[in-house]
């Protein structure tokens, strides 16, 4: 009997293989949104329940009226949005400067994909959504062409992994393509 059990023991052997890496799961939230609007600034748009704005302070002595920042806690990011008035910058330069940011990412980015804007309520601008490990994965623009300009910018306090970030990445898109789409410029 005692043979058998050592046979039993012996010929049992364990093979301990170790995981592979994996990702933490994201439970994402339902899609809600809701209006914002400031008295001190030309636009609105709306912005998911999960997500609020706070006023980019920056520097005390640099800080712009009407730069914002839409805070994603859940997901450790921002859209950075940062507004011009046209009657006081040229079109063309802040267009440059649009193009002159985005292709800092190059470096890092397996694709730059431009998709034209054209919103409802005079909106139109370009989409960027910038493939690969860059810093920041979508970024656009906004202008009625006459008055306003607004540029946003998507970045996560992470590691710029594509993997890990897609599916809050793409999560994110969808929002921001909402945000877009009920964006309207208001008359002051």
């Amino acid at each position: 009997m005692f043979i058998l059990i050592l046979m039993g023991i012996l010929g049992c052997e364990v093979n301990y293989t170790p995981k592979p890496k994996g990702y933490f799961k994201i439970d994402l939230p339902e899609k809600a949104y809701n209006s914002y609007s400031s008295r001190d600034c030309p636009f609105s748009f709306d912005i998911p329940t999960y997500a609020m704005v706070i006023k980019d302070t920056g520097n005390s002595k640099t800080a712009v009226p009407c730069w914002l920042n839409i805070a994603f806690p859940a997901f450790n990011g921002q859209i950075h949005l940062s507004y011009k008035d046209l009657e006081q910058n040229k079109l063309a330069v802040l267009l440059e400067d649009m193009h002159r940011l985005t292709s800092k990412h190059i470096p890092k980015a397996n694709s730059i994909i431009e998709t034209p804007i054209h919103g409802k309520n005079n909106v139109s601008g370009l989409l960027y959504e910038v493939g690969g490990e860059a810093a920041s994965a979508i970024q656009f623009y906004l202008t009625d062409s006459n008055r306003h300009f607004i540029r946003c910018a998507l970045y996560f306090y992470s590691p710029p992994n594509a993997d890990s970030i897609a599916p809050v990445l793409e999560f994110v898109r969808e929002d921001i393509l909402h945000m877009i789409d009920t964006w309207q410029w208001k008359e002051q």
